[in-house]
């Protein structure tokens, strides 16, 4: 299953910009450069670093200056079929035009020509229109940090003498020179970075040869996990390429997993139970080991897959009543059963005899054996008649209002458990599981309640359910 590609977009901080320009547009230093585009002449370049280290110095603060910023853009293998002055220009202008600053490009490919892409350097401020110049009115003092004090004794030493690095600028000199703009903090933030990553996908995906070749930008927070660059000459390239593998594994895991249907809430909780969690968890006790990073992700990724698998299998039918009191039932309706057979006995085959003993006897003198035969069929016909009374007194006391409604409930649960049973019988040939235990549902009884309930519901004259209607809108 092929995998969506990320765009590769990447700023860093130039410290010395005028060196970094020569590095990448210099052909003696590059052996795959094809083309160079600037937007102004070189000068504006040493004049930029130049005024950054001026202010800087001013402003007192420690560490490095940035002169300015440098974006590597990786492009597309196909781009190499377009003319790269033209390419570079594209991609140069689109970025002056939305940022308004003044930029210099250049298009290259690695040695192994595996990489091709653009260096792209742009200023953080802009040349003012016209230079504020401000002029001494007066002397003026600085000590060594370039600092403005008020009067020459802070610059002096014991000797008297105006101490190394302090200077002073006489009256009618020039003491501030401004020809750019303040930096621009928009650069400064991830968004800034965020925005100019999406700028230039979109830029790419316009001219890509093929929907195979569209980009994506990565989102953090995603389901998927991002593949590392391997920069040339990287000593940890082996390392970083068995991560990536582990990693485009696991990105074709998850787009199986969202095809299937898994939610990405479920994706995530694993990313971040199984892979977030145990890994800082690693890091805090040993520090960061590929190796077990790559244990970690490989157990998450068995993890999601079993999931996976688990979505894919026939979920476990579901038994819609209270199986025990289905088994209650069977056991009431076995008892009337035997209570039926008695009947049938007594009906089918005694009273029948004792009525033929009746006819049987015949003559004057056997009216009292007559009379006692009578008797025992009138017995007969009692026990039958109590007998089927107690059809009722059992169904009665299992708390069913009838015969009639018992054996309405039974036939009903017969035909959910009969037919639960082939579901269940399938379900465990494919899933191999024996687990027959139905979840718990509402007894037989309660279901007949609520029928009787809605039945009677029904049955109600129209006027007293909208009334009730009313009361329960006023409620």
């Amino acid at each position: 299953m092929p995998i969506a590609r990320n765009s590769f977009i990447q700023m860093s901080k130039l410290t010395n910009v005028k060196g970094r320009i020569t590095y990448i547009s210099s052909r003696a230093k590059q052996e795959n450069l094809y083309a160079v585009y600037e937007t102004t002449e070189r000068q504006f370049w040493r004049e930029l670093a130049k005024y950054n280290q001026e202010e800087f110095r001013r402003s007192g603060t420690e560490g490095k200056c940035i002169e300015a910023r440098e974006l590597i853009i990786a492009l597309p293998e196909s781009f190499v079929e377009y003319e790269p002055y033209h390419l570079l220009k594209l991609f140069t202008e689109h970025f002056k035009k939305n940022y308004e600053v003044e930029c210099i490009s250049a298009l290259h490919h690695n040695k192994r020509k595996t990489n091709y892409h653009i260096h792209l350097i742009f200023s953080e401020r802009q040349l003012l229109k016209e230079p504020i110049i401000k002029i001494a009115s007066r002397n003026m003092f600085y000590d060594e940090k370039g600092k403005h004090v008020r009067t020459k004794k802070e610059i002096l030493g014991e000797s008297g003498e105006i101490r190394p690095g302090c200077h002073i600028i006489k009256k009618g000199e020039v003491y501030e020179k401004k020809i750019f703009t303040k930096k621009d903090e928009r650069f400064k933030s991830e968004r800034f970075l965020d925005e100019v990553k999406h700028s230039f996908t979109d830029l790419m995906n316009v001219y890509v040869r093929s929907d195979e070749e569209k980009l994506n930008v990565f989102q953090h927070g995603s389901v998927y996990l991002p593949t590392k660059k391997i920069g040339k000459n990287n000593p940890k390239g082996a390392e970083i390429r068995a991560d990536n593998a582990i990693r485009q594994k696991w990105n074709r895991a998850v787009d199986v997993a969202l095809v299937e249907g898994v939610p990405e809430e479920k994706i995530l909780k694993i990313i971040k139970e199984e892979i977030s969690t145990k890994i800082a968890q690693s890091i805090s006790r040993q520090g960061f080991q590929p190796r077990v990073f790559r244990e970690i992700l490989l157990a998450a990724l068995q993890i999601l897959r079993a999931y996976i698998r688990k979505l894919r299998l026939p979920s476990k039918p579901k038994l819609g009543i209270d199986i025990k009191e289905f088994y209650e039932m069977e056991n009431l309706k076995s008892k009337l059963d035997q209570k039926l057979r008695v009947i049938r006995q007594a009906e089918q085959v005694e009273l029948p005899r004792l009525e033929k003993d009746v006819k049987d006897i015949t003559g004057f003198f056997k009216g009292k054996e007559k009379k006692e035969a009578q008797n025992k069929i009138e017995q007969c016909k009692e026990r039958i008649r109590k007998q089927k009374d107690e059809l009722h007194i059992l169904v009665k006391k299992s708390g069913y209002p009838n015969v009639q409604k018992f054996m309405d409930g039974y036939r009903t649960a017969y035909k959910i458990v009969e037919q639960y049973k082939k579901e269940l019988e399938v379900w465990k040939q494919k899933t191999g599981q024996n687990d027959i235990q139905p979840d718990k549902k509402k007894s037989v009884l309660e279901r007949l309640k609520e029928n009787e309930k809605r039945v009677k519901e029904r049955e109600r004259p129209k006027s007293v359910n909208k009334q009730k209607k009313h009361d329960w809108l006023d409620r």
